[in-house]
């Protein structure tokens, strides 16, 4: 599997000298300028582009981090408040069957990380991250309130109730009341889903790896610590808000989850004379699919070497608030798009981007292009992260809740507190540990590669879901001898779960923000959130498949299915044990892309090179 160097001189897809950028402090406002038009050319002749050393600016990344990080956790501890126990509140309050509750809430947390794109493409295009992240979190609060309101007046009544155990009924659900209910969730799936990743680049701009190398180690522990925030968030309302919310008292838990966003809000706007804000650099899809109608247009010509291909004289590309980006030899049929010939110029196309453009454009779409084959290969992880909020839940719910000989009820939710663990302890004996020891091995400073990371979460979460298959063989088995299995036995397929989060998802972040150009920073971020998005939505699919492939009737009499009402009277371990074949299908999968992904290496800071463009 090949190692691609994270985010500083020689990484891929970044930049290769100095970007265009606005740094906005207490008593300054630097403005870095674009650069002239290009000259026209003509056949034979050749522009010689000179590179100078670029300026460098401080960086204010360790006196905001810690603000950035307590805001982020307290908007999970509210987001994950709502969604920990929200697959019982479908069942106890919406009176919903299981299959039907799961996909619900599946089909809920898949819209979460879809609007990710949509704030991304906001965030890089237009608003830049730090308004960004403030009107969506503006929308979470609203969201929540909405929610907190609607459960109040119109859903749990009388109040106290849809308690896990059944055991105080709630009225059946008005119209009004389950639309002003989707309504709300599906606000704060829109507030929580656009913040998220325009907060994770907003954090990385921060740092100033360019003008300090050192703070390319400060950027990645950044990493860690922002997936540490949103577990340590979770953990509080996995705990504390599940055992509340189980017991029926949702409105009291939903209020709690508004005060703890408007909080974070609160802080966040506290740290923005600080903060350090990148312009956003215009719509990146019309530059991509600029490439590709101009690639298409000279379909029939041969593109010269990469040095010979169209670029603006200078240091800054035509991007805004991108610097230039080294031609790569990858993908050379777009290359194609920055050819230029006598026609460009004879009937005036020099300046239209739809028929010449920039061998830092062409070079932006290649980097988005070559990162697919990873990103899919990601989904089939993210379908079984997602079993964590719904079949989990649902199994931990038939079993035996009661431990320390029924003195204590653990609400079947909070067994997440088991992946929270696993997080925890893995990113501590990671950071302080397993990187130390690679780096000596490796003579890597990262340790192991964000690849190599992501192949090791696949396993793990295979294994994951095994250890759920076998937990669930034994419960069926204690069932029908009319037995009950303590739901403690799914600590390890949770912990594993969360062990296999480190890797996967923190070498997300790493790879997607260390391979995406500067102008598409956030949409890079938001791939990671995207993946979990059809992840959920894969899991639907495939939840609603299986219940209506073995619910059929069989020798003549209706078949129960793999998930029924009654789990005992289902197979969900045959669920789990499929959701692992698909998982090593899709590790191989996974092994073969990594093995061809290929990252582009750029020039030394401050090294001067030529380049020649030709007329063709």
């Amino acid at each position: 599997m090949e190692d691609v160097e994270s985010v500083g001189s020689s990484s891929p897809c970044n930049l290769a000298i100095n970007r265009e950028s606005i740094v906005h402090t207490e008593d300054q406002t630097l403005h870095i300028q674009r650069s002239p038009e290009p000259k026209l050319f003509s056949r034979g002749k050749t522009l010689h582009i000179q590179r100078s050393p670029k300026p460098s600016f401080s960086s204010r990344g360790k006196m905001t981090m810690a603000l950035l990080l307590v805001s982020y956790a307290l908007v999970n501890f509210a987001f994950f408040g709502v969604a920990v126990d929200l697959v019982v509140f479908h069942r106890q309050v919406l009176h919903q069957e299981n299959a039907e509750a799961a996909n619900k809430v599946s089909e809920w947390m898949g819209t979460v990380y879809i609007f990710s794109l949509f704030g991304a493409f906001l965030s890089d295009s237009y608003m830049g991250r730090y308004l960004t992240c403030v009107v969506f979190q503006i929308i979470l609060v609203v969201g929540l309130v909405l929610l907190s309101l609607s459960s109040w007046l119109l859903l749990v009544v009388p109040l106290a109730c849809g308690d896990g155990g059944g055991l105080r009924q709630c009225t059946a659900p008005s119209e009004r009341g389950v639309a002003m209910f989707y309504l709300s969730i599906y606000m704060v799936a829109f507030g929580n889903g656009g913040y998220q990743p325009s907060l994770a680049t907003f954090g990385a701009d921060q740092f100033d790896d360019d003008a300090d190398p050192g703070e390319q180690l400060s950027k990645r522990a950044f990493f860690c610590l922002f997936y540490l925030s949103l577990n340590v968030g979770s953990l509080f309302s996995n705990s504390v808000l599940a055992f509340f919310e189980d017991r029926g008292n949702w409105v009291p838990c939903f209020l709690v989850s508004s005060a703890a966003a408007g909080i974070a809000l609160v802080l966040f706007l506290l740290g923005t004379p600080h903060y350090r804000q990148i312009q956003p650099s215009g719509n990146p899809l019309t530059r991509v699919m600029q490439v590709f109608v101009a690639a298409y247009c000279k379909r029939h010509i041969r593109p010269p070497p990469g040095d010979h291909l169209h670029e603006v004289e200078g240091e800054i590309s035509m991007i805004r608030g991108v610097g230039k980006i080294r031609h790569s030899d990858q993908l050379r049929f777009l290359d194609r798009a920055a050819t230029a010939t006598e026609e460009d110029y004879h009937a005036g196309n020099g300046k239209n981007p739809w028929r010449l453009c920039t061998v830092t454009q062409v070079e932006e779409a290649k980097c988005l292009l070559g990162m697919m084959p990873i990103w899919v290969c990601t989904i089939i992880y993210s379908m079984e992260y997602t079993q964590m909020s719904s079949m989990f839940v649902e199994q931990g719910a038939a079993m035996d809740t009661n431990i320390l000989g029924g003195m204590f009820k653990v609400p079947a939710a909070a067994m997440s507190v088991f992946d929270v663990v696993g997080v925890v302890a893995t990113l501590a004996l990671y950071h302080y540990v397993v990187v130390p020891v690679t780096a000596i091995l490796t003579n890597n400073p990262r340790g192991i590669s964000e690849l190599k990371r992501m192949g090791m979460g696949l396993v793990i979460a295979l294994l994951g879901m095994v250890a759920a298959a076998v937990v669930e063989v034994h419960r069926l088995r204690d069932a029908s001898n009319h037995g009950a299995m303590t739901v403690l036995w799914q600590a390890p397929q949770y912990t594993l779960i969360g062990v296999s989060e480190v890797f996967m998802y923190v070498g997300q972040l790493e790879f997607f923000n260390a391979q995406s150009p500067d102008g598409v920073k956030s949409l890079g971020s938001s791939l990671c959130m995207a993946s979990i998005s059809l992840g959920n939505y894969a899991s639907m699919v495939i939840v609603s498949t299986i219940n209506g492939v073995t619910s059929g009737r069989r020798s003549g009499r209706a078949a129960t299915g793999w998930i029924p009402a009654d789990l005992n009277r289902g197979h969900l371990d045959r669920f789990f044990i499929t959701l692992a074949a698909l998982s090593a299908v899709d590790f191989v999968v996974f092994m073969v892309f990594a093995r061809l992904f290929k990252g582009i290496k750029l020039e030394e800071n401050g090294h001067s090179t030529a380049t020649h463009i030709y007329v063709v």
